[in-house]
């Protein structure tokens, strides 16, 4: 090899010496650098390391120092807690969970009287040893040891009713016993002898007022009877002194000392009456009365002192209830005198209303009676209603100075309506006028349906004239529930305007301004209308009867008028009697005349319509509203009777009554769809219910019936019914077009329902 070869050769050794020397010190620089890293971050670790092992140190040692103080706060808290039970004067004591005693303070081991044996770590049942053993407690009735086993089994209840003790000197111990979660028990002995004694004294106290109560209330009861015996000399003597030939100064005086005398009377009729009921002594004396004529002997007595006050006093008692009712007839009369005389007191204009309403039972042989007495008086306000039930109380004694009295008459009306089982209600507003009820449940011999009269079908519409609103809303109300159309105006010449061919009744009040009735019906007969029959209505019927004009009325009514009267008064006017073609079911066929065709005049059928209805005043109503409707209207008596009729006659639209004997509404309904279901079709049932409350309507609709009406019902949604069901091929129900109705309530229903 060359020399130069040689060279070459040893130049390439060594630049690859150099070059992989430079690569090892690279390599060794790297690896210096990363463990530089590690050794710093190594570093910093074991420096972090060492701070929180100081930091741990440090919260140790601070830890350490809240414990201690902690617990000297304990200990401190924990004496001063012991110090204070100590001194309360009422025992305390801890148990634990078997039963043996931790601790007691100062008072519970002092009533043990000294005892050397109660002391931590005694038992419960050691303790109930040694007070009947040492004679420190009073069972009672009960042996020592059936009070030891009593107290053993309260004090083992989860949590031990109070129970109060009698200690040997007749000291009371009321014991209160907490168990807490682990079993230990806490107890408490609170001395009660003080509460006790005064509860003992209260009784004694009330005891002794109420004997003195009893005997001033006997004191004043004899009292008001002595003196009422001379003054009623005193008035009677008065009077006929008043019968004699006095002159103008004496019978001044004569007069005085009778009125006066009258209202001495008055006031101890209250006073005896209230001092009875507080004396226990008023009792009932029931028997059957008419309440219809208590309402009107009210009326009448009160009737002078109204009209010279001129004020109306009015009646209004409902046509479908009962008359006749088992009760005190002369308490009955007393509670509506005070509450319809307290009305006249305080009313200056206007009028004054007695409204009997009700719902008979036929069931219980029993009816809620309702007697409102509505006025336009002074009213009350909202904050003394309960002020003027009070004992010698009126509502407001600067307005009411004018108003004389014993502020006693509601008082003993309340009373002798609670007396009655009842309850009585005020509603009132001041400036406006009160109305004071009573409602009250009495025995009826008579709870079936009122007979109504029967009427001619000539009669038409009813016109009635009378001044006061009230009056008129009456007669309106009424002989609207004996299904006549009625047009009430306030005054002779009002009535004059509205007459036309369609009246067929006018029914006038006699005392009106400006035109009375006997003047309005010389009017009408000189306007040509000679045959239109007229009802007078007079307080004064004697008076009517002396008038010239009185021939030209066709009947009088006598005001306050009877149910009777009114019935036989309408059924003597009109051109005669409705011939009835079916005798022994009047009510029913006067409600559905047979003579109604089956077809119309044009050759098409009528609708067909079943109402199931029991009761047949109810039958009458609802026919007498659809009377002016062409349809065939027929009646079912109960549930039974309307399914068959239902499978024979197939109605389109059927009117169901939901309670009825035999078989009810609902159930009737339910057998109708089975038999749709069988055959098809499907017919509208619309029910018909004086009892749907909330929750009601939905049971009703279950049934399977598509709608429900409450009673009282409203004429415009039975026609609307009717017209909705009203099939194409049959002659339509309104010749004239659906009448437009005022939905007016249609009472009779409401009063007699039955469903």
């Amino acid at each position: 090899m060359s020399l130069a070869n040689k060279l070459a050769e040893e130049r390439r050794a060594r630049l690859a010496a150099e070059r992989l020397l430079e690569l090892k010190q690279a390599e060794l620089s790297a690896a210096n650098r990363k463990l530089g890293r590690h050794a710093l971050a190594l570093t910093r670790q074991i420096g972090e390391t060492q701070a929180e092992v100081a930091t741990v140190r440090h919260e140790n040692e601070r830890v350490k120092s809240d414990l201690t103080v902690a617990q000297d706060k304990i200990q401190i808290a924990e004496r001063r807690l012991w110090h204070s039970i100590r001194t309360i004067q009422d025992g305390f004591a801890f148990f634990d969970g078997d039963g043996l005693m931790i601790g007691a303070n100062t008072a519970y081991v002092a009533a043990f009287d000294g005892l050397e044996e109660i002391a931590p770590g005694v038992s419960y049942t050691r303790i109930l040893q040694l007070l009947t053993d040492e004679g420190l407690v009073n069972t009672g009735d009960l042996k020592p040891a059936d009070w030891r086993a009593m107290m053993s089994d309260r004090w083992q209840q989860p949590s031990p009713e109070p129970i109060v003790v009698r200690w040997w000197n007749d000291e009371y111990i009321k014991l209160i016993d907490h168990r807490g979660p682990g079993g230990d028990v806490v107890s408490l002995a609170m001395s009660i002898t003080a509460s006790v004694t005064y509860e003992q004294n209260l009784k004694a106290a009330r005891a002794r007022a109420e004997s003195a109560n009893r005997a001033k209330s006997a004191f004043l009861a004899n009292m008001s009877h002595e003196i009422r015996t001379p003054m009623n000399g005193v008035v009677g003597m008065a009077e006929l002194l008043l019968d004699t030939g006095l002159d103008e100064e004496q019978l001044l005086y004569a007069s005085t000392i009778k009125s006066s005398g009258e209202a001495l009377l008055v006031i101890i009729n209250d006073v005896l009456d209230y001092s009875k009921i507080e004396a226990d002594k008023l009792v009932l004396h029931p028997a059957e009365f008419d309440l219809e004529r208590c309402v009107h002997e009210v009326v009448l007595l009160l009737q002078a002192t109204a009209r010279d006050k001129g004020l109306a006093i009015l009646a209004d008692y409902d046509l479908f209830l009962p008359t006749r009712f088992v009760g005190d007839p002369g308490r009955v009369r007393q509670v509506l005198t005070n509450l319809a005389g307290n009305a006249v007191k305080f009313t200056r204009a206007g009028h004054v209303l007695i409204r009997v309403t009700g719902v008979p039972d036929a069931d219980k042989g029993s009816c809620e009676v309702h007697v409102a007495v509505e006025d336009t008086g002074i009213g009350i306000a909202a904050d003394k209603i309960e002020h003027i039930f009070g004992e010698f109380n009126q509502a407001d004694s600067a307005q009411s100075r004018e108003f004389e009295g014993t502020g006693l008459g509601l008082a003993i009306t309340r009373r002798l309506v609670e007396l009655m089982g009842g309850r009585v209600w005020v509603e009132s507003t001041p400036g406006k006028g009160s109305c004071f009820g009573f409602k009250v449940v009495l025995p009826s011999p008579d709870c079936g349906a009122v007979e109504p009269p029967a009427l001619s079908a000539e009669l038409g519409r009813v016109l009635v004239v009378a001044e006061q609103q009230a009056t008129r809303e009456i007669f309106t109300r009424q002989l609207g529930q004996l299904g006549m159309d009625v047009i009430a105006v306030a005054s002779g010449p009002e009535a004059l305007e509205r007459i036309d061919a369609s009246i067929g009744l006018i029914v006038a009040k006699h005392a009106m301004r400006g035109m009375d009735g006997l003047e309005l019906a010389e009017a009408v007969r000189d306007a040509g209308w000679c045959d239109l029959p007229f009802l007078l209505v007079s307080s004064n019927p004697a008076s009517a009867q002396d008038d010239p004009a009185y021939p030209l009325v066709q009947g009088l009514l006598p005001y306050p008028y009877s149910r009777a009267n009114l019935f036989a008064r309408l059924a003597e006017i009109g051109p005669g009697p409705v011939m009835r073609a079916d005798p022994p079911d009047p009510l029913l066929t006067e409600a559905v005349p047979e003579a109604v065709p089956d077809t119309a005049p044009s050759g098409k059928r009528l609708m067909r319509v079943l109402a199931a209805e029991d009761n047949r005043t109810n039958q009458l109503v609802l026919a007498k509203m659809l009377k002016s409707c062409r349809i065939d209207l027929r009646f079912a008596a109960n549930g039974k009777e309307a399914v068959e009729l239902f499978t024979a006659w197939r109605p389109e639209l059927v009117f169901m009554d939901i309670s009825m004997p035999r078989m009810d509404g609902k159930a009737a309904t339910r057998e109708i769809r089975q038999i749709e279901a069988c055959e098809g079709g499907h017919v509208p049932i619309v029910a018909l219910t004086a009892h749907a409350m909330e929750g009601d309507g939905e049971a009703i609709l279950a049934a399977g019936l598509d709608r429900f009406l409450t009673k009282p019902l409203r004429k415009a949604l039975i026609l609307e019914q009717i017209a909705i069901a009203a099939p194409s091929d049959a002659e339509p129900p309104f010749p004239g077009g659906p009448p437009e109705e005022a939905g007016a309530e249609v009472p009779g229903l409401e009063a007699t329902g039955s469903g």
